[in-house]
């Protein structure tokens, strides 16, 4: 059976990861209050190189915007962490004989950095990125270059796990996957098709995805 999971704030914590590194990178630079904050606010949703142009000028910054860019990758990918139990779910699913892989919006060199330094990346036979792929989830094109990636077919059935109603849980529905949406505490939002399966955390979909079968 074949089981995609997104990666930013499904697989690990990259909210927590972003305001960590930020604060760590606001104070090396003596930056003002309130930098952390806004240097969040801009890299919040999803972060390119463009941002750290903007960010230079914001901040008043004499670094170049690429540089800046690779510390970001650096810094990011150290301080960001797996939700716990993740380790130790996926290769239980592994153990019974589920293909795993990533479908994940972003920028390939600081998602597949992510994936290296949390030990994430050898538990999963294909990590589709949409900057390499050149699609972006919830397009369908995504989900199927993520199967392929896996060795697998769309037809074949499977599962989505992710924590964004539109781009993971809408996604899955255009590919034909069932669909687990981590929902770290929100409510599902009025007028959105609804998943088929809620959960608080990656673990407990694990859990329900291993029952299912």
């Amino acid at each position: 059976m074949l089981a995609l999971f997104d990666l930013d704030n499904t697989l690990i914590d990259r909210n927590g990861g972003l305001e960590s590194w930020a604060r760590d990178f606001a104070r090396s630079r003596r930056l003002g209050e309130g930098a952390t904050a806004v240097i969040c606010e801009r890299l919040r949703e999803r972060t390119y190189p463009a941002d750290f142009v903007h960010l230079r000028e914001t901040l008043g910054l004499d670094d170049a915007p690429g540089d800046l860019w690779q510390e970001y990758v650096d810094g990011v990918a150290r301080s960001v962490r797996c939700f716990p139990g993740v380790l130790e779910g996926l290769e239980g699913l592994r153990a019974e004989g589920w293909t795993l892989g990533v479908a994940t919006n972003g920028a390939a060199d600081v998602q597949r950095a992510k994936l290296a330094a949390t030990g994430l990346a050898p538990f999963f036979e294909g990590i589709c990125i949409s900057e390499e792929v050149g699609v972006r989830k919830p397009a369908y094109a995504h989900f199927k270059a993520a199967a392929t990636l896996c060795g697998r077919r769309l037809g074949s059935g499977g599962w989505m796990v992710g924590d964004k109603p539109e781009t993971d849980i809408g996604g899955a529905r255009v590919a034909g996957l069932r669909s687990v949406w981590v929902a770290g505490g929100r409510t599902w939002a009025d007028g959105l098709p609804e998943p088929d399966v809620v959960v608080p955390g990656v673990v407990e979909a694990i859990g329900v995805m291993r029952a299912a079968a």
